[in-house]
Formats: structure tokens, C-alpha cells, sequence
């Protein structure tokens, strides 16, 4: 039987989850910095704090949808490890997922970014 697990310990497995999916996955680290680079902008550009809202919204979907992704990749790689036209359509299927987040991330910063920009550059 399993010792009982404290409830701060689920923290620290989560953290773990993010911390390996950071090292293993280039896109997560695309998207972490494409993250950071937004939130500074939104900052630098004194967006209101619900376009800020929306920003932060979109960007945990999109890093929470990659760490799915890797997640549903690695349980097909240890239950089929060779290729397995189910597999496929799972993995794709989940990289599908951050795909459609993504695009929608990018269409709402635009969206939000478009008037601050022309005015800074005074168009």
C-alpha cells in the first residue's frame, strides 16, 4: 500500500511535470517565452486590466494545452512504443489542440495590441 500523500506534495509533482515538460519540450519554451515577451509588452503598453485578464486567460491555455500534449505523447509512446496509426491520430489530435489555442492566442493579441501600437507609432 502507498503511504498516504500530503496535500503539498501534489504541488511539488505539478512542478515537476512543468519543470520536465520545460526541458524535453522546445514548444513549451516557445510558448513560455512568447509569453513572457506578451506580458511585458501588455505591461509596457499600460493595457487595461481586463485585456491583461484575457492575455493571462489565453496564455494558460495554451502553455496548459502543450503540457497536455506531452502528456498524451508520452502515455502513447509507453503503451505502443512502435508506430500505431492510433497513436498517431492522439498525438496529432492533442497537437491539434495547442494548434487552435495558439492561433485564437495570437488573433485576440492582436486584437488587443492593434490600437496601442498604432498610437505609439503615431499612425
Amino acid at each position: 500500500m502507498k503511504p498516504p500523500r500530503r496535500w503539498s506534495s501534489t504541488f511539488w509533482y505539478a512542478l515537476e511535470g512543468i519543470a520536465a515538460s520545460l526541458k524535453t519540450q522546445r514548444n513549451l519554451r516557445v510558448h513560455v517565452v512568447a509569453a513572457i515577451v506578451v506580458i511585458v509588452a501588455a505591461v509596457g503598453f499600460k493595457l487595461p486590466a481586463r485585456d491583461t485578464a484575457l492575455l493571462l486567460l489565453v496564455i494558460a491555455l495554451v502553455i496548459s494545452l502543450e503540457l497536455v500534449n506531452t502528456a498524451i505523447e508520452a502515455l502513447v509512446d509507453l503503451a505502443a512504443p512502435g508506430w500505431h496509426q492510433l497513436g498517431k491520430i492522439a498525438k496529432d489530435a492533442a497537437a491539434g489542440a495547442v494548434l487552435v489555442a495558439a492561433v485564437f492566442a495570437v488573433a485576440i493579441g492582436i486584437l488587443l495590441f492593434y490600437g496601442p501600437v498604432i498610437d505609439w507609432l503615431g499612425l
